[in-house]
């Protein structure tokens, strides 16, 4: 797999929010992807960098380019150094919030991708990928 194009946007406000799903869409059109997985794509996007913004009080997503011979991808790795997530696979069931949201998220962009990885530590801050393939 080659990574074609990376770029890391910074997640500090809610404008940073609506920035991140510009990209993702911007990116995901320039790879090809259907409206379809642009939307799935974009919405992943959106849920984890709120999450980053809500939860992890700001941080930053890597997004990157994909070319693994005749797949193209998009892959988002959004990073903090907020307080972590002590029970993952509690926070990755439909339902389950800390805040006053429907607690979809996680779980949400994990459907919503073809690939998804998480790795937290409290006190250490959380790191969330996804891949969309077209």
């Amino acid at each position: 797999m080659t990574v074609v194009d990376r770029s890391v946007q910074p997640i500090q406000t809610s404008e940073d929010v609506v920035r991140v799903r510009q990209v993702a869409r911007e990116r995901a059109v320039a790879q090809g992807f259907s409206l379809v997985d642009q939307t799935k794509l974009v919405t992943a996007a959106s849920e984890l960098a709120r999450n980053t913004l809500e939860y992890g009080g700001g941080g930053d997503v890597t997004i990157e380019v994909l070319n693994d011979g005749l797949r193209k991808g998009v892959r988002l790795t959004f990073a903090d150094k907020g307080p972590g997530i002590a029970d993952i696979e509690l926070a990755l069931k439909d339902g389950f919030t800390t805040g006053g949201g429907l607690g979809l998220g996680l779980s949400g962009a994990r459907r919503l991708s073809n690939e998804f990885s998480i790795d937290s530590k409290p006190g250490e801050g959380t790191r969330v990928a996804i891949t969309r393939w077209r």
